[in-house]
């Protein structure tokens, strides 16, 4: 038997963990495995040579591998989806010629197995795979992001996620302390594209002064009304008796203000997708564009702000995995053998690896598809849960209870420079708009780092 490994879409910490553990307990099952580079980019390609393209992994190769960060298939976004519907909103559907040039160059290598390990879209191309060779390649697909935004049970994390929480909580204390010690302001841009929860995770973590997620904006919202929020917060920081203070922010909120067209217009140069038909967050500098309009602001009113913008990206997706993630990609990887092993006939769309209560549990790829744009599901950040209202709880942003206290609201006006009643004009509708959510923030903290 020949099994086939191969990673897509970014770097998470762990990868490596998973490689390692999946070849191991393979070829002590007399499974021959295939490592194939840069994930579905020369299966799909024109040209495609085993001999450049693919790592025959023994035990030697892989014995010590789970303790680097990296990929050592490397990865790539090439995926599976028809050219014509990577519009991340239209119902997908295969490329008919890419699964079958994967199809048959698994054919002509003999590989009867394959284990991906990625994100949604990697998960989403398995599941073509695996539809397309109807039952000739069993699929097992092993969930990684550090957007944890992969439907897993409960709040089981995907592998990657605790790691790079760890690494960026570390250094948005550093930004805190710098913050405290030189009396500006960070706007902190984190990952995650559809979900919160890397932001929400780091925040809540090292006590920053708020966390901005897009879970809090169910509709579209603009610049100026994030930037009407952070204000808010710097003003009330103030009334408090603090200059200093760090806002992290999820990169997906840029998806709330509008779709890759509309955000080249605003920023007068095109936005690119990528192979899935995502609008490049990269490309969008939020941070860079509210910390111009907060300048803006309090230019405008004769006061200074002084605000540093900061990217926590790449340098949280290749880090050393931790402890928890060492142990879970061991579980991982060994299970999704075990799932190959012990297939089961009537899953023809594949299976996910995880854990649940400690034990392996397959979940059939066809119980992740969203029925309306036939793509893997996604979770976010249930604002009704407990852990947001917690985090929550220790933020220092404005309430629709600071509009109700005449002292706070008279404290909070003079520091704006502005009337009571104006005051309330411009920052009231915003507050409101994002406190109208599923369950009630009723903890409130008095303080904060």
């Amino acid at each position: 038997m020949k099994m086939g490994i191969l990673v897509g879409g970014g770097p998470a910490p762990g990868i490596n963990g998973v490689i390692g553990a999946a070849a191991i307990e393979a070829v002590n099952n007399d499974i021959e495995v295939l490592g194939f580079f840069d994930g579905f980019k020369h299966l799909t390609a024109e040209h495609f040579n085993p001999k450049e393209h693919v790592w025959p992994l023994s035990i030697p190769d892989v014995g010590r591998v789970h303790l680097n960060g990296g990929s050592i298939l490397r990865t790539s976004r090439t995926s599976l989806i028809a050219p014509n519907k990577i519009d991340e909103n239209a119902v997908v559907e295969a490329d008919p010629q890419k699964v079958q040039r994967v199809l048959s160059r698994f054919k002509e290598l003999g590989v009867t197995m394959l284990l991906t390990i990625g994100g949604d879209d990697t998960a989403l191309s398995a599941r073509f795979v695996c539809e397309g060779s109807r039952g000739a390649v069993r699929v097992a697909h092993v969930p990684k992001t550090i957007d944890n935004d992969l439907p897993l049970d409960g709040d089981v994390p995907t592998f990657g996620y605790t790691s790079a929480r760890t690494l960026g909580t570390e250094l948005v204390a550093n930004l805190m302390e710098d913050s405290r010690t030189t009396g500006r302001w960070y706007l902190v841009q984190t990952m995650g594209r559809n979900a919160g929860f890397l932001a929400l995770g780091i925040g809540k973590a090292a006590g920053a002064t708020l966390t901005l997620i897009p879970e809090e904006f169910p509709g579209d919202t603009t610049v100026a009304d994030l930037a009407t929020i952070i204000e808010g917060a710097v003003l009330k920081r103030r009334v408090m008796g603090r200059q200093d203070g760090v806002a992290v922010i999820a990169e997906g909120l840029a998806y709330k203000l509008g779709d890759a067209a509309e955000l080249s217009q605003m920023l007068g140069r095109e936005v690119p997708v990528d192979a899935a038909g995502h609008p490049r967050l990269a490309e969008v500098p939020l941070a860079n564009l509210l910390k111009d309009e907060l300048t803006r602001r309090f230019k405008a009113r004769g006061d200074k702000l002084t605000i540093v913008s900061h990217t926590l990206g790449y340098e949280l997706r290749c880090a050393r995995p931790q402890s928890y993630d060492l142990a879970y990609c061991r579980d991982l990887g060994h299970g999704g053998v075990r799932l190959l092993l012990d297939w089961q006939r009537d899953l023809p769309g594949g299976v996910m690896v995880t854990i649940r209560h400690g034990e392996l549990h397959p979940v059939p790829f066809d119980s992740l598809v969203d029925p309306r744009t036939k793509r893997t599901r996604i979770r976010q950040v249930d604002l009704r849960s407990y852990y947001y209202e917690v985090a929550r709880a220790y933020m220092i942003r404005l309430e629709p209870e600071d509009f109700d206290a005449p002292k706070m609201l008279d404290a909070l006006a003079h520091e704006a420079k502005v009337s009571p009643f104006q005051f309330r004009k411009t920052f009231e509708p915003v507050v409101l708009g994002c406190s109208k959510q599923p369950g009630p923030v009723t903890l409130h903290a008095a303080g904060g780092n």
